[in-house]
């Protein structure tokens, strides 16, 4: 058996090259004319690590990846051998004459965009239709335009999603006017802050712990001119968690979960680990925040509306959280209007069961992404929108920030009981969101319910 290997980073460009750009075209020796079925084992494997690697990129989960990656093997007459993580693949192309073919790839960091994930996944549908029928110029082309595939919204446009979706999600959590006024604030501000460091290719656990600040300080600051003009009781000063919402890890959650139970485990708990990095700097730099503002987390003044209403006022701010996240996940607005559409009805049921039917938290959690997932499945046979595209920002806004932080908070000021009650009620609802989700997948998708 002849055996060939590369060992490569891909990236974007930087200075310093600690991730060395992979030079995709230099491994086509063929004329740009050829059908990539007739190419080289090197030219096929190419295109679809290359394919492998920009999904990775999008946020999405190793089972999608590894899906894509043998959908373009199959129609290469290939076998496709994966090793998936959060960052990186491994992986090992077979062909018919017994040649093999291996790749070590990596990315420099990872992100969400939905859009081009759209995109790669219309790409995948066309490829295996074709049957692999394209010439290498037109596949080389068409994988160059969705890898340069510029962010759809600029970053006041990110900004105004983070503040839109941290209005909503302050309110869900109990919040009233002067919450949602000062957690727009912050939360855009700290988005605006978080997008400026990205562009200057600031590592993630630096951006977060500045974005978190800079929400909290935006929130004490605007909160207190509010204080000085009109009055307003400081005890709405609590609501300074929402400002900072805007950077839970949604998308590394719950892919972790549905990863998880794929048995794709190093994918699965380097999203884990992942995540609750991003959760324990996002908390530990709100905890330094409140004790240098000298603010305390508390519960916010009930609002007193009546149960219509309230379910009305629900429905309406979970519409608003969840387009907000999709537009910072960079969906595009049909898109994100569907996930809200989702996300509103499914959130506003989970909040009514516990609030009107005494259902256990957890168990609401769990209905409401089951919910949510069954009506992503039928939108997607509608119009096409990746599943993930549509779940996810729907069940971000169930993950409990807000217990995680508090959680956080009481345990640095070792008061480990109270503090070990939030963090569990925390970890039964994050269990819970892609436990609903994986119950939807199952019911509703062959594919994922099989193991061939």
């Amino acid at each position: 058996m002849k055996t060939e290997s590369t060992e490569q980073e891909y990236h974007h460009h930087l200075s310093h090259h600690h991730h060395m750009r992979v030079q995709w075209e230099e491994f086509f020796q063929s004329d740009d004319e050829t059908k990539i079925k007739e190419a080289t084992l090197i030219e096929k494997g190419s295109i679809i690590s290359r394919v492998g690697m920009m999904m990775l990129s999008c946020g999405t989960g190793a089972w999608r990846v590894r899906d894509a990656m043998d959908t373009l093997a199959r129609a290469l007459d290939l076998t496709c051998s994966t090793d998936i993580g959060l960052i990186s693949i491994v992986c090992t192309y077979f062909d018919v004459d017994n040649q093999s073919y291996s790749q070590s790839l990596a990315l420099p960091t990872t992100g969400v965009n939905m859009a081009k994930l759209n995109e790669l996944e219309k790409f995948v549908r066309q490829f295996e239709a074709a049957g692999g029928d394209f010439e290498i110029k037109t596949i080389r082309r068409r994988l160059g335009e969705i890898e340069h595939m510029k962010g759809r919204y600029p970053l006041w446009g990110s900004s105004l999603a983070a503040a839109l979706a941290c209005g909503g999600f302050i309110f869900l959590l109990g919040g009233g006017l002067p919450e949602i006024i000062c957690s727009f604030i912050g939360a855009g501000l700290g988005q605006f802050a978080r997008g400026s460091l990205a562009k200057r290719r600031i590592t993630i656990a630096a951006t977060t712990a500045v974005a978190v600040a800079a929400a909290c300080l935006s929130y004490y600051l605007a909160f207190m001119l509010g204080h000085l003009l009109f009055n307003v009781d400081m005890i709405h000063m609590r609501g300074y968690i929402g400002a900072m919402l805007f950077v839970i890890p949604g998308f590394p959650f719950i892919t972790s979960g549905l990863d998880i139970a794929k048995l794709d485990m190093r994918s699965g708990l380097e999203r884990m680990a992942y995540a609750i990095l991003i959760i324990l700097i996002a908390t530990g730099t709100g905890w330094v925040m409140a004790t240098a503002l000298q603010i305390k987390p508390g519960d916010l003044p009930a609002l007193h509306l009546s149960k219509v209403i309230l379910t009305a006022c629900r429905l309406v701010a979970s519409f608003c959280g969840v387009f907000g996240f999709s537009l910072m996940f960079n969906s595009h607005r049909r898109m994100a209007a569907a996930a809200g559409l989702v996300g509103a009805i499914a959130n506003t049921m989970r909040l009514s069961l516990v609030d009107f039917a005494h259902f256990p938290a957890p168990l609401a959690a769990f209905l409401a992404a089951l919910l949510a997932g069954l009506l992503a499945g039928y939108v997607r046979g509608k119009v096409g929108y990746p599943r993930i595209a549509l779940t996810v920002p729907s069940i971000v806004i169930m993950v409990p920030g807000l217990y995680m932080y508090r959680g956080i908070f009481l345990l640095v000021l070792t008061s480990v009981g109270a503090g070990a009650t939030w963090m569990t009620e925390a970890l039964m609802l994050v269990m819970s969101l892609p436990a609903g989700l994986l119950t939807a997948r199952i019911l509703t998708d062959k594919k994922w319910r099989r193991v061939d």
